[in-house]
C-alpha cells in the first residue's frame, strides 16, 4: 500500500491529537442536568432491557441522512459483532444543500466520513458532539484558508451547518455516546450522507441536484459504497483517504 495513503488514512481514522485529546479530557457525564440525565439513562435501561440489549451500548455508530433528515444510532458490544439499530431520530432543520461542506460560512452540513471529538454537555444548544469536519478528505478538498469547523451535533432547533435533533433527543444520543466513551470507544464514527440510497423520492433528488456536477458524482458514488457496504454486513469497512482526496475502502 502507498505509504502516503497509508499515512492519510490514518489521520483519517484517528483525527488529530489536538481532537483526540479535546474528547478524551471533555467531561461526559450530564453535569449541570443531572437530574433529567438521571431520567433518561433509566428510560433508556428500560428500552434496552425490553428488546433485550445488554446496557449500556459499549460501541455505537451514529450515522445521518441530510435529504432525509434523519439520525440514526446504531450499537454493539463488541468489534466482532455486527451493529444493530437503536433508533432513529429527525432532524429537525437543515441548512445549505447536498454536496459537501468547504468553505467557512457556506452553511453546508458537511458530508464524509468522521467521528466524535468532542463533548459538550453544556451547550449553548442544550447538549453537543462536535464532529471532527474538516478531516483529511476534506483538508485537502476545502478551502485552505477557511475551511469552516465548528461542526456538531446538537439539541434545539436552529443551525448553520449542524445536525440539531431538538433537546430531549440530544440527552439520548449524548448519552449514549457518552456511556460508549466510559467503556472504552475511543472513535465513535458519525457519516454523513447526502440522501438515504435505496429511497426512490431521495435517489431521484439526488440524481437531479449532481445532472451535470460530475465531480460530485464521483463524490457521492465513494459515499455509497460505505453505506451499501453497511447495509450488507452491518460492520464499517476501514476509510482512508488518497493523494487526490478521494475516499478508499480496505
Amino acid at each position: 500500500m502507498n505509504r502516503q495513503l497509508l499515512v492519510i488514512a490514518a489521520c483519517l481514522c484517528l483525527g488529530t491529537l489536538h481532537a483526540q485529546e479535546l474528547a478524551l479530557h471533555t467531561p461526559l457525564h450530564l453535569s449541570g442536568v443531572a437530574r433529567s440525565g438521571y431520567a433518561k439513562e433509566e428510560m433508556l435501561k428500560k428500552e434496552f432491557s425490553e428488546r433485550k440489549l445488554a446496557w449500556p451500548a459499549r460501541q455505537i455508530y451514529i450515522r445521518s441522512f441530510k435529504y432525509d433528515s434523519q439520525l440514526e444510532v446504531w450499537i454493539r458490544n463488541n468489534t466482532s459483532e455486527a451493529f444493530q439499530l437503536f433508533k432513529t431520530y429527525r432532524i429537525c432543520t437543515l441548512s445549505g444543500a447536498l454536496g459537501p461542506k468547504r468553505y467557512e460560512n457556506d452553511y453546508q452540513v458537511p458530508e464524509g466520513f468522521y467521528h466524535v471529538n468532542e463533548f459538550r454537555p453544556k451547550s449553548e444548544f442544550h447538549m453537543a458532539l462536535g464532529i471532527s469536519y474538516p478531516n483529511a478528505s476534506d483538508g485537502l478538498l476545502s478551502d485552505s484558508v477557511r475551511p469552516g469547523g465548528g461542526i456538531f451535533i446538537h439539541g434545539s432547533c436552529v443551525t448553520t451547518g449542524c445536525i440539531p435533533i431538538r433537546d430531549e433527543p440530544m440527552e439520548e444520543v449524548y448519552l449514549l455516546a457518552a456511556q460508549a466513551r466510559e467503556q472504552g470507544q475511543d472513535f465513535i464514527p458519525v457519516h454523513i450522507f447526502p440522501i438515504r440510497y435505496r429511497t426512490p423520492r431521495s435517489e431521484q433528488f439526488l440524481a437531479k441536484n449532481m445532472r451535470d456536477n460530475y465531480e460530485y458524482q464521483r463524490f457521492s458514488s465513494k459515499l455509497r459504497q460505505v453505506f451499501e457496504h453497511f447495509e450488507q454486513h452491518r460492520k464499517l469497512p476501514l476509510i482512508g483517504v488518497n493523494a487526490r482526496g478521494e475516499y478508499v475502502f480496505f
